[in-house]
């Protein structure tokens, strides 16, 4: 006989147990024989183990506790709660069970009121976030500037407008719950029943997700500072042409060639320059390759064809959902959607939900503004053309560029009576499309026609919103080129760790600096719809402007798709800039190369987030991504982001960053050849971005002696951050 222990104290209530139920106790010996036998019956099939189903009591209680488990016998034939294990009863009675448990949450789910979300949307906007709207609704403006709501571009105008301004709707997710769904999915997000439904952060009250300090997307960049200032004014005569006469023609003809943005009608297949965000035709060479597309050219029975519209219509970040072309699966049905690439599992979804944003370089909504408020497009159609089968690879003759100018003035055109203090925006914009086995060269070039000096009372605040689209065809070869020199030179000297009188002067003269209240914001979208296509870009971001922001994104969609990128941004006195990648691997086959360099001086601050991603269709995938940063100061800060996201799972991929100061032993070799501190600094920081330099079109960069050259230029930025004396702190790879 096994002796009775003296009975457990009182069990306190736990959820999940009905009140009074007390579990029933058996010693130890009893409790092993017990389990043996119900292992052995369930083995023999004589009956079924069931867990969390009312059965009846299979064991006894001692006699102390008879009473408690009569109590708990009755009490679970009354409870919702009975929770027991044991052998089960019979079928009907657990059929029955069954019944009424679902009917009882049919019951309680009828109960539950599903509130009005819209009475709650505008629920978590703070302060900022409400200045943020409005600053972007006073950009995006009325109507009430001449082109009576429509915008110049016609219907691509009505279009953006009508995304903008459409809110997102509150609604809960459809859950597949069919397993045998090719769409089902065991990754699902949604919110309890009864929960009031909140838009994605940026959605409060527009339709594309506009800035937010805290923003995934806008992390590092100054959001505050751009929201703060006014760039509500239009240029006056935006949508119409620009007509010089003789003598501003010249100047500004001049200017151009010393800033560098100039080639003679024999050395570019085409030039359009504009200025204030307003053709010139004076200064221009149009031709059948490339023109300018006017408002009428948008209107019914215009140039413009369908084909034409639908390109222009596409917005950045997956907010046009079908691809620029149809990519291989596979299968039979080939892949046409944005938000179910690497389906069910690894897709994006909807661009609105949270997790995309996340994701995205936070330039929709940019791109809808471009589209709204644009006066015209820069347009570039280079036709398709055969290539024989006797030709061999790298035989044809480099095309000539073609020359795009985006240049600017002090007082950006806008009324001279205008309110003191607003700024001017503009919004220029190209669409290159190169046929099947065209090539080509692009050279984009944003510069100033005059500079901007402190207390110029015609100088007003500048915002450019660019946007530029690009698709390359079968066998098609793109050279694209992006210089952006606006806003002057930084000034030097700002980064002093004393506060010496040379170092105040210095930061005072750059927070007086006019162009430091400029914002720069360029998108460019490149899309490979054809096999074999090739893109290979340089973008040199060497500017100075208070604030500049590039976003770079590239589609490979076809088979045997490359893209090079190359990227150079140069940052010094007190700017905040920003450089974002997307290279994206949807096609089987496809190679990317890409390359960034960073140089940081003064008391800037820089960011940089690169993105590869590898979708699930886009086997055999050859990626590198390399980010090369280089501190001058102890004061400068960067963020550097390389990532990969790979579905695939037969791909070849890299990716890296170092930041780094400028070598002390290689300073230590030059200086020990005769060179002077600040020359020997300068001859490694030119050889740093000389790399990203050679990718630039050779007819743009000029000749080695050219004092207006490419090389020239880019010398005299970086002669300008030479950091001067001493580092606060020795050591090769520090910085703080």
């Amino acid at each position: 006989p096994v002796p009775t222990p003296p009975p457990p104290p009182p069990l306190p209530f736990r959820r999940g147990r009905a009140p009074g139920l007390v579990p029933l106790y058996r010693p130890k010996t009893m409790r092993l024989s017990a389990d043996l036998l119900l292992l052995s019956l369930a083995l023999s099939g004589w009956g079924t183990v069931r867990a969390f189903v009312p059965p009846t009591p299979s064991f006894v209680a001692p006699p102390s506790l008879s009473s408690a488990a009569s109590a708990s016998a009755s009490s679970s034939s009354s409870s919702s709660l009975r929770v027991s294990i044991g052998l089960g009863p019979d079928e009907e009675k657990s059929a029955s069970a069954t019944v009424e448990d679902e009917d009882a949450e049919a019951v309680e789910a009828e109960l539950i009121e599903e509130p009005d979300h819209e009475l709650h949307r505008l629920d978590r906007l703070s302060k900022g976030d409400v200045l943020c709207d409005d600053w972007y609704g006073a950009l995006l403006g009325d109507g009430d500037d001449g082109d009576d709501g429509d915008g110049f571009l016609g219907r691509v105008s009505a279009e953006a407008r009508r995304r903008i301004m459409e809110k997102v709707e509150l609604k809960r997710e459809e859950v597949i719950s069919d397993r045998d769904s090719a769409e089902w999915t065991p990754y699902v997000t949604g919110v309890l029943p009864g929960s009031v439904l909140y838009p994605s952060y940026g959605l409060e009250r527009y339709g594309l997700p506009t800035p937010r300090k805290g923003a995934e997307a806008w992390r590092q960049f100054d959001v505050m500072g751009m929201v703060g200032q006014d760039y509500s004014l239009s240029p006056e005569g935006i949508g119409t042409d620009l007509d010089l006469d003789e003598d501003t023609a010249a100047a500004y003809k001049s200017t151009l060639i010393q800033k560098g943005a100039w080639l003679d009608d024999d050395s570019c297949t085409a030039r359009l320059v504009y200025v204030n965000g307003r053709y010139c035709p004076s200064l221009s060479k149009s031709t059948d390759v490339a023109r300018n597309l006017s408002p009428s050219d948008f209107d019914e029975g215009g140039s413009v064809t369908d084909e034409m519209v639908e390109m222009l219509n596409r917005l950045t970040d997956g907010f046009t959902d079908e691809l620029a072309a149809e990519v291989d699966s596979g299968g039979s049905v080939p892949l046409t959607s944005y938000k179910k690439l690497s389906g069910p599992d690894h897709n994006l979804g909807e661009p609105t939900a949270q997790s995309a944003i996340n994701s995205q370089q936070g330039t929709a909504c940019f791109a809808a503004l471009n589209s709204a408020r644009a006066g015209g497009v820069a347009y570039i159609d280079i036709p398709a053309t055969e290539k024989g089968d006797d030709e061999e690879e790298g035989s044809a003759e480099d095309p000539k560029p073609i020359l795009i100018v985006n240049a600017q003035t002090v007082s950006g055109g806008s009324d001279p009576d205008a309110e003191s203090g607003k700024g001017v925006a503009f919004h220029p914009r190209l669409l290159a499309v190169a046929g099947k086995n065209a090539q080509a060269s692009i050279v984009q070039s944003c510069v100033d026609l005059e500079d901007a000096e402190e207390g110029d009372e015609t100088f007003r605040p500048r915002l450019h919103n660019g946007y530029t689209q690009i698709f390359v065809g079968e066998g098609a070869n793109v050279t694209h080129t992006y210089l952006g020199e606006r806003g002057g030179i930084v000034t030097s000297g700002v980064e002093g760790g004393e506060a010496t009188d040379d170092v105040e002067a210095a930061r005072a003269r750059e927070a007086a600096r006019p162009a430091l209240k400029d914002t720069h914001l360029e998108m460019i979208d490149v899309h490979i719809t054809g096999e074999d296509g090739s893109y290979r870009t340089s973008v040199m971001d060497m500017g100075g402007s208070g604030r500049s922001r590039v976003c770079h994104s590239s589609s490979l969609l076809k088979f045997g798709a490359h893209a090079d990128i190359n990227g150079f941004v140069l940052s010094g006195g007190a700017q905040r800039t920003d450089m974002k990648t997307n290279i994206h691997h949807i096609a089987q086959g496809t190679t990317s190369h890409q390359i960034q360099k960073n140089m940081i001086g003064g008391r800037a601050t820089s960011s940089f987030r690169g993105r590869i991603r590898v979708e699930q269709s886009a086997q055999q995938t050859d990626s590198e991504q390399l980010s090369r940063t280089v501190l001058l100061s102890d004061r400068a800060r960067v963020w550097t982001v390389p990532s990969l996201e790979i579905i695939a799972d037969d791909v070849k991929c890299a990716h890296g960053a170092t930041v780094s100061d400028l070598s002390e032993e290689e300073l230590f070799y030059l200086r020990s050849r005769g060179l002077d501190p600040e020359m020997a600094r300068n001859l490694l920081m030119y050889a740093f971005v000389d790399d990203v330099s050679l990718a630039a079109d050779p007819t743009i960069r000029g000749a080695v002696d050219s004092k207006t050259g490419l090389r020239a230029r880019c010398i005299e930025r970086l002669q300008n951050l030479v950091p001067k004396g001493e580092r606060a702190i020795k050591g090769e790879f520090q910085s703080v």
